[in-house]
């Protein structure tokens, strides 16, 4: 066994606030004048702001909100590409007191209108590329009243909104009143998540949520503790995504790090070259991206000099792309696992050897265990036993939006429970299962799919892949999984078939091998097992 992680203890202040954590605790100090956040746009160029400058911003918008009568509590909705405005409405909003209600480009302009609904938005902040396609779908919603306008170019006045330039309103204020003193209970920031009746669900978060993350800051992300040593993060991903806000924007603010952004079309040299135009010391990413660079780049270790720690969660790395990335790049890639309601509480760090396929370890200071959730006790090593979080934990979500049977359904007798299952092996390593309906139940075995994808995606044909049930006949579900080969690979459905049973035993290997294209996804790119049938294959294997 390992040496046991030290005890953590946790200082949650009676008021806290996110928006001054991430910029306004940095004034008077060295960091004052160093990068916040640099954004590397494909249209408009190189932009950056210094935490002094990000502190001011803030404050704007802020006032600009108060100015306009957004009271304490009210929703502001973003929905904004990869851009220094988007720091400035998401903090600025949190020091008004009002919550921040971040969303995604990707969004259609119906399911934008949703959201703001949903929310009761007072205000929305976009970009002026989108707003022709959104304007005719906010007609009929009460609550809004502001719409502020990021970008360059003209705009066309709505009829019921008040619609501004955001740069001309944060221009014109020169006297800011004092940041709302909100308490660290108090609600923060909004972000929407798949829901279970078929419309996003809303997971509210309170200012502590920043604190409740603190224990990644050493256990994930490994920060340098010197001094004279500027981290620079660059993060492949988009603002919107809970992983994101969070190791993308909010918890390297927090701790004086500056964070390297991108907007627009990638490609695999795109990653490595940002990372050495700016001297990144850590990347994060999903393992796309990773992939990505393995298959389609050359570049190597001497590309990127100042490279020292690679970061990853979203979905499962593969064996077989950690590999190649140590040989290739000389690190490790560390991943974690997280949730909407709770942020990367699970990961691997550089204080215990990576075993690949294992989610790593709970971080210090989040005390979960895994319970059998029909007698709420814990479940020995080696057993099945449910992802559970104590309600008391500062980075825990607050409550499911408008959702208050939803919120009694999976926090009660003192715990979160997270529909996610796992096992603990003899040496204390978590082995991520999945939620309870990805996993396969088939002729009495429970087979996880990401044991069975972890084995497939060592294939060097093989780009993606997801195992799912298929069920044959009423009570009788097979193993199957769906590929994605590589360009120009020559392998048969029927090749990677023999594969599975080669490396997995007989009760988890694959009954079928169906070849796709793609796969239905979430708007982040998540997988949805649920859609996922034979109707995507354009071939499959002899069963």
């Amino acid at each position: 066994m390992f040496e046991k992680f030290p005890d953590w203890e946790w200082s949650i202040p009676t008021h806290f606030n996110i928006g001054v954590a991430c910029t306004d605790k940095h004034l008077n100090t060295p960091a004052a004048q160093a990068i916040a956040m640099i954004v590397e746009d494909d249209a408009q160029g190189t932009s950056q702001i210094t935490f002094e400058q990000l502190a001011q911003r803030t404050d704007r918008f802020a006032q600009l909100l108060r100015n306009l009568d957004v009271e304490v509590g009210d929703r502001v909705l973003i929905r904004l590409p990869n851009c220094l405005d988007y720091p400035t409405a998401l903090l600025g909003a949190m020091k008004r007191g009002a919550i921040a209600v971040p969303t995604s480009t990707l969004l259609t302009p119906e399911e934008v209108a949703y959201l703001a609904r949903d929310s009761g938005a007072a205000v929305l902040v976009t970009d002026k590329a989108a707003w022709p396609q959104l304007q005719d779908h906010l007609l009929d919603l009460p609550n809004l009243k502001h719409v502020f306008l990021s970008g360059t170019g003209e705009f066309a006045i709505h009829t019921t909104l008040n619609v501004s330039d955001l740069e001309t309103q944060l221009s014109a204020i020169d006297v800011c009143l004092p940041v709302h003193l909100t308490a660290a209970d108090d609600p923060a920031y909004l972000v929407y998540t798949s829901g279970t009746t078929g419309y996003p669900k809303g997971v509210l978060h309170a200012h502590r949520a920043l604190i409740g993350r603190e224990p990644a800051s050493k256990y994930w992300f490994n920060f340098s503790t010197d001094a004279n040593v500027q981290d620079r993060i660059m993060h492949s991903g988009k603002f919107n995504w809970t992983y994101v806000l969070g190791s993308g924007l909010m918890d390297p603010l927090y701790l004086g790090k500056t964070v390297i952004v991108h907007e627009g079309k990638n490609d695999a040299d795109l990653w490595t070259r940002l990372i050495a135009k700016h001297s990144a010391t850590i990347f994060v990413g999903v393992p796309t991206i990773y992939r990505q660079i393995i298959q389609k780049s050359q570049a190597t270790q001497a590309d990127v000099p100042s490279l020292r720690h690679c970061m990853s969660a979203g979905e499962h790395l593969s064996d077989e792309v950690l590999q190649q990335w140590r040989e290739r790049f000389g690190t490790d890639i560390y991943e974690a696992v997280g949730m909407s309601e709770f942020s990367y509480y699970l990961s691997q760090s550089v204080f215990r050897p990576i075993r690949a396929g294992s989610a790593g370890f709970p971080q210090p200071g989040h005390a979960i265990e895994l319970l059998n959730p029909d007698t709420l006790l814990p479940v020995e090593a080696g057993e099945e036993g449910m992802i559970s979080v104590p309600d008391n934990d500062p980075g825990l979500f607050l409550r499911y939006w408008n959702l208050d049977e939803e919120t009694a359904k999976y926090k009660h007798d003192g715990w979160f429970f997270t529909g996610d299952y796992a096992r603990y092996d003899a040496d204390g390593y978590i082995w991520f299962l999945g939620r309870k309906d990805d996993i396969i139940k088939s002729f009495g075995y429970r087979v996880s799919p990401y044991e069975i994808e972890r084995v497939y995606k060592s294939h060097p044909a093989v780009a993606d892949c997801a195992a799912v049930g298929e069920e044959l006949e009423k009570d009788k579900l097979l193993v199957v999984t769906y590929v994605i080969l590589q360009p120009n690979a020559e392998v048969t459905a029927d090749e990677l078939l023999s594969f599975g049973k080669q490396h997995l035993a007989a009760y988890k290997s694959p009954k079928t091998v169906y070849l796709t294209h793609d796969f239905p996804r979430t708007k982040n790119g998540k997988i949805l097992r649920k859609d996922i049938n034979n109707k995507i294959a354009y071939a499959k294997s002899a069963r």
